[in-house]
């Protein structure tokens, strides 16, 4: 059986993406690791893993029918994960907004008998892979994001690491 790798994301467009830059710039210069591909950068919201290919309509059936009121989130903080040696942008808070998208997202896994990770959700952007540990520290310039909707996207791997592909904007 053909399975994807998947999750679902905050999938940035292009405007979200330079006014990230901006931020991720600025701090990206004190991170010693391998900076992501800005082309690659989202938040996680749930994530499904290997997926049986032939059921990924279904899938997307479901997400669909999640309703999303629009929402803010502010990245204001750079911390250094040790666990899985990555530098990410942070959001300190989480709206109740966006934790009812992750909680639905959550319930839609749980229904298709797969089990959602259980931990706290921490909306971040990983913008350093094998990064050197460093303290965290808060944003001069803090980056406000609006959000809308979200993707179920597919991590394949490439030479050299993974590239990550909406499957259905």
């Amino acid at each position: 059986m053909n399975t994807r790798r998947l999750f679902f994301a905050l999938w940035p467009d292009n405007r979200q993406r330079d006014r990230l830059r901006d931020v991720v710039n600025s701090v990206a210069k004190t991170v010693e690791g391998k900076i992501v591909d800005r082309r690659d950068w989202h938040v996680t919201l749930a994530f499904v893993g290997a997926f049986p290919e032939n059921r990924v309509p279904y899938l997307l059936e479901r997400a669909a029918e999640i309703n999303v009121e629009p929402f803010r989130l502010i990245f204001d903080r750079l911390e250094f994960w040790p666990r899985p040696k990555v530098a990410s942008l942070c959001a300190a808070t989480v709206s109740p907004d966006l934790q009812a998208v992750v909680d639905s997202l959550n319930n839609v896994l749980l229904d298709l008998g797969l089990t959602p990770e259980d931990r706290t959700y921490r909306p971040h952007i990983t913008i350093a892979r094998n990064a050197r540990p460093f303290m965290t520290e808060r944003l001069a310039q803090r980056s406000v994001t609006e959000w809308s909707g979200f993707e179920l996207v597919e991590s394949v791997p490439v030479p050299g690491g993974v590239h990550y592909v909406p499957l259905k904007q």
